[in-house]
């Protein structure tokens, strides 16, 4: 059973600005349209798109940030219905979120002893100054910030990127959640200190039985960190798989195209293929298949109906028309 799961979920903003249309209403952002997406215990998940496809706002979706437009979060295949109160406090405690700027997630006026202690008195696991501090020893040395007494006391601005996200890692765990949302945690680290935060995240999911959501516009990254990757392209998911079977044999185009744009040692040359455009506008984004305009591959029938879902066998499936056609040939 899966521990955390979305079913069909949307989530429409009120434009920022922009004209209005009738009633002096501006048309809604359609961020998130019709996603589904499960995490299981101790495995891994990641979901891969470029910038300002809805990836963080699925992430925020889930820990319950935002309310949904429609569709439902289950945790434990229950529905999620409190928003408020006691029972929204300990879906909280139980769902984790750890954001991509470390430098901006601690508050930069209090010691890291404060930013663990605090959540762990919060939701009850210390009750003495001791336990505060045997409990604030321990998740340092389970993130790997050691010897403990150096980093117990420092403040954030004396800390590294790398240090910094560790701390908001180890923060995440006091309150001991089963599921953690990963929001792009390693992009503004330095490329060499990227791999100590994924294993770690990796290792902690693995040996604490923890449902893990990895978010990233890097596919190199969640081929070798994740057991399944989804994709995701303007609002929508495309295609989904165990992660190695997904980057060797892509159905849809555009992962292809996200796997052709990620560094790789064995190619004796970059793609000579041509541009492919841009992103669409979210506020009127285009009929059907919304790669369409950009498709190298794009079937008459891809601008007019939105494609179903084609299931590939082995845990994978694709919403393409191309890939609907060339299976049932």
């Amino acid at each position: 059973m899966s521990i955390l799961e979305g079913r069909n979920l949307t989530k429409h903003f009120t434009a920022a600005r922009g004209p209005r249309g009738r009633f002096g209403k501006r048309p809604p952002v359609r961020a998130v349209e019709d996603v589904s997406i499960a995490l299981r215990a101790g495995s891994v998940t990641a979901l891969v798109g470029e910038s300002g496809c809805g990836k963080s706002t699925v992430a925020r979706l889930l820990a319950q940030v935002y309310p949904v437009t429609s569709g439902e979060v289950l945790l434990r295949g229950e529905p999620v219905r409190a928003h408020r109160g006691a029972a929204f406090k300990e879906y909280r405690r139980q769902v984790q979120l750890i954001f991509q700027d470390p430098f901006a997630s601690l508050n930069p006026f209090h010691r890291v002893r404060y930013h663990l202690a605090r959540p762990l008195r919060l939701h009850g696991h210390a009750r003495s100054d001791a336990e505060e501090r045997e409990q604030v020893a321990e998740l340092l040395e389970r993130v790997s910030l050691t010897p403990v007494e150096q980093f117990m006391d420092k403040m954030p601005h004396e800390l590294s990127g790398g240090q910094r996200q560790r701390v908001a890692i180890a923060r995440a765990l006091a309150v001991r959640p089963i599921a953690l949302i990963a929001d792009e945690p390693v992009s503004m680290l330095d490329v060499s200190i990227r791999l100590g935060v994924l294993r770690l995240l990796e290792g902690l999911a693995r040996e604490n039985g923890l449902a893990l959501l990895y978010i990233t516009h890097d596919i190199a990254s969640a081929r070798y960190f994740a057991e399944d990757i989804t994709v995701m392209y303007a609002g929508r998911l495309i295609e989904s798989g165990p992660s190695e079977e997904l980057t060797q044999s892509p159905r849809h185009p555009y992962t292809r195209l996200l796997l052709e744009s990620a560094p790789d040692p064995d190619r004796v040359a970059p793609p000579a293929g041509e541009r492919h455009g841009e992103p669409p506008s979210l506020i009127d984004p285009p009929g059907g298949c919304r790669f369409h305009p950009r498709c190298p591959v794009a079937l008459p029938v891809c601008s007019t109906e939105v494609p179903g879902r084609t299931e590939l066998g082995e845990g994978r499936w694709t919403h393409c028309w191309q890939a609907g056609a060339a299976l049932s040939r």
